[in-house]
């Protein structure tokens, strides 16, 4: 909803500063960060900053301070400097006056009840504006309760404000009752201050000094004073139930409580591990947990020097994205059983690249499900495991919201559509957690604590359902049996697995079975009507079912060649299906053209020379480029054909438009020819990188590749890729069954 008074203030900076400070904002009666922006550097502009900037940083407080360390109405140096105050004030939901550049007693008013809501009225009595409270108004920080804020923790938020606002570093910190990166940081600031440390020294971090510090500043009941009071706040801003105020029975049970949860030795004192637990993510790590996890395969002298350290629970990867970092990363052959015959749990971790928002989403969460879900059999991990979705990056809360969730959503689906055979975890920073779990998506989290300045752990308490805790990574072990462990704190509500079936070989696929035909059917008709492909064809020329029954009606060809080229069958299956469900009227009216072009047969269109074709969308180009790779490589025989000659195009061009066995015989040399490099055609700039040989054993990495480059490359190549694995895992699903019956 659009307010007069903010509009007023949106028109004034524009009118006034915008040639002046380069930006305008637009006129909308919305308040938001680009006006707050924009009335920074107007100020900085009446300040005689040249180098102007959207931050408030420390040169428009040092110069603000030196020129006008208080405004008021026979300090203010001009009309347009107050009109900044008071446009500043709107924006921010204070009476400002009527912007005229008059600071009246409306001003003086609304300064007098910002400096009240902020905490800081007793440090600065009166209507006179100060710089830090200035700096406070150009911000879209809240000074009242917002979004069901809570109460308590705004006391404490009021509370800091006013006891450290006089010192250089600390500056005014939200009064919206909600804990954040912000309030924490301030926090430990705060900490800082009470153990003497001078201004400069103290920088809001959790170091060596002020870990030494609080280990002699244990409080318990009967703690009155500064010291009960931060020791409040901080289980305030952990969510724990306790009042603002002095030490007592009833803090005492809250920190039992708490301490219970956290894993911490139950003693309802506020010792040095429960202060480190409340402050930062990591707490304590010099606690040794039960958990662990690593990239380094477990052997029997790896396991007892584990068992040696008290660690029960191993975490391990399913796959590894990668071929030439971190051999050992994904589980190895026999290691399982070397974890059980050890008296060792194990619990699957799955993770690939992931370590940006783009990296996920719905569909790459119903490929992510199923390749974990396939690779979980591979292993033999059992039915009832539950396997830890990984989100290894600092996602800030509307990454959760857009990118995380369906992604999360999209794993929920593929594991359902599984029937649910194993559980769903999280592993992340504690709001990724926190809001999957709160969404459904997932039973348990294991929360990456050790990473403490991601956004989603600074200000946020451990997960209710947190499984592990990551706290450090350290070295335990020697000889034969030293190895490098994140060392996690464990809660029970996961307990690894320590029983398997035996690991599915990865040998050759073979003809598909037709018991499972229905199944697959059904499979695929969910995957793609979940992104957007109805099972009746939509506005495209086929059904699903006619594509499906055209790939499977053509198995033994898919088989043969899967043979001959080591590769998997699903990479084939897919490419094909995937064409075909696209193939619509457009593609129709182009294949008219291209007869036309060559044969003058049709008319009343514009002939073109080459199209996309077929059941596998394959252009004479492409077909004739990747059979004459192959013809060099030996991989099948045949005279080559020219790219540039009609003839040549025409030839390949009315195979790959209707004979569908040579067709898929050409996705597999097309799928070969991109793995090799994919030399000429459709490629990017710097040319296509050289996989490895194909083979059995294509990482996912090395999949997405084949499958991509099967397109072309760009945003849309590689946005279909993405789909295509969800896709391809489901096919890889079946075959892998089959082939292990």
């Amino acid at each position: 909803m659009a307010d007069e008074m903010v509009l007023r203030a949106q028109r004034f900076v524009n009118s006034v500063y915008g040639s002046r400070i380069g930006m305008t904002v637009e006129e909308n009666g919305q308040t938001g960060w680009p006006v707050m922006y924009a009335l920074t550097r107007a100020l900085q502009y009446e300040l005689g900053i040249t180098a102007l900037s959207n931050s408030f940083g420390p040169t428009t407080l040092s110069t603000l301070t030196s020129k006008y360390p208080r405004l008021n109405a026979a300090t203010m140096p001009s009309g347009d400097f107050c009109r900044i105050i008071q446009s500043a004030m709107y924006c921010k939901g204070y009476d400002g006056g009527d912007i005229d550049g008059i600071y009246n007693s409306r001003v003086q008013s609304g300064i007098t009840g910002v400096k009240s809501d902020m905490g800081v009225d007793t440090a600065f009595p009166g209507s006179d504006l100060t710089p830090k409270v200035f700096k406070g108004l150009l911000n879209m920080d809240a000074y009242v309760t917002v979004n069901s804020g809570s109460e308590a923790i705004r006391s404490v938020q009021r509370w800091m404000n006013g006891r450290y606002v006089g010192r250089a570093d600390f500056f005014i910190v939200p009064c919206d009752g909600h804990n954040s990166r912000d309030v924490s940081k301030s926090m430990l600031f705060a900490i800082q201050y009470e153990l003497g440390m001078a201004d400069g020294t103290a920088n809001g971090v959790f170091g060596p000094a002020t870990q030494s510090g609080l280990k002699s500043h244990t409080v318990a009941v009967g703690t009155t004073g500064t010291w009960a009071l931060l020791f409040s706040a901080a289980m305030i801003l952990n969510q724990r139930p306790v009042a603002f105020s002095n030490f007592t029975a009833d803090t005492k049970a809250a920190v039992e409580s708490f301490q219970s949860f956290a894993k911490l030795p139950v003693s309802g004192v506020g010792d040095f591990s429960t202060w480190a637990s409340l402050l930062v993510s990591y707490g304590d790590q010099s606690r040794k947990g039960e958990a662990c996890d690593g990239v380094t395969k477990i052997t029997a002298a790896r396991a007892a020097s584990l068992k040696a350290e008290g660690i029960r629970y191993i975490g391990r990867y399913l796959t590894n994205p990668s071929t030439t970092s971190l051999p050992e990363k994904a589980i190895q052959p026999g290691e399982l059983q070397t974890i059980a015959d050890s008296g060792l749990r194990c619990y699957p971790i799955y993770q690939t690249y992931g370590r940006d928002a783009s990296s996920f989403g719905y569909p790459a969460g119903r490929a992510a499900g199923q390749a974990a879900i396939n690779a979980a059999l591979d292993h033999g991990f059992k039915a009832g495991a539950r396997i830890f979705f990984a989100v290894d990056f600092d996602a800030l809360d509307a990454d959760v919201t857009n990118y995380v969730l369906p992604h999360f959503k999209g794993i929920q689906d593929a594991v359902m559509d599984d029937g649910n055979r194993f559980r769903i975890g999280v592993y992340g920073p504690r709001n990724v957690c926190t809001r999957v779990g709160e969404a459904g998506h997932s039973s348990a989290s294991f929360v990456s604590d050790m990473s403490s300045g991601f956004s989603g752990n600074f200000g946020y308490p451990l997960p209710p359902d947190w499984a592990y805790d990551q706290i450090v990574t350290r070295t335990v072990g020697s000889g034969d049996g030293a190895i490098e462990i994140d060392n996690n704190i464990a809660s029970g509500r996961d307990t690894g697995e320590n029983s398997f079936d035996r690991p599915r070989a990865q040998v050759p696929d073979v003809p598909f079975d037709a018991n499972f035909l229905n199944s697959l059917h059904a499979d695929i008709g969910k995957y793609m009507e979940s992104i957007g492909f109805p099972n009746d064809g939509g506005n495209k020329i086929f059904t699903h079912t006619e594509c499906f029954e055209t790939i499977l009606a053509n198995d033994e060809v898919i088989t043969a060649q899967s043979t001959l080229y080591n590769m998997r069958k699903a990479l084939i299956q897919t490419s094909a299906y995937w064409e075909m469900r696209h193939y619509d009227l457009l593609d129709q009216i182009v294949d008219a053209a291209v007869t036309y072009y060559h044969t003058g047969v049709g008319g009343g269109m514009t002939p073109v020379r080459d199209s996309s074709t077929g059941i596998a969308q394959i252009s004479g180009e492409v077909g004739i480029r990747a059979w004459n790779h192959c013809i060099t490589k030996g991989y099948v025989s045949g005279p080559p054909l020219d790219p540039a000659d009609d003839d040549d195009i025409w030839t390949m061009w009315q195979k790959v438009n209707q004979d569908h066995v040579f067709t898929l015989r050409t996705v597999s040399l097309i799928h070969l020819w991109d793995a090799e490099g994919k030399e000429g055609g459709n490629n990017p700039p710097g040319g296509e990188t050289t996989l490895r040989s194909m083979r059995l054993e294509y990482t996912e990495t090395e999949i997405f590749e084949v499958l991509r480059r099967y397109q072309g490359w760009g945003d849309e190549a590689e946005e279909h890729a993405t789909k295509r694995m969800g896709l391809y895992q489901i096919f890889e699903k079946y075959n892998g069954i089959v082939r292990n019956l």
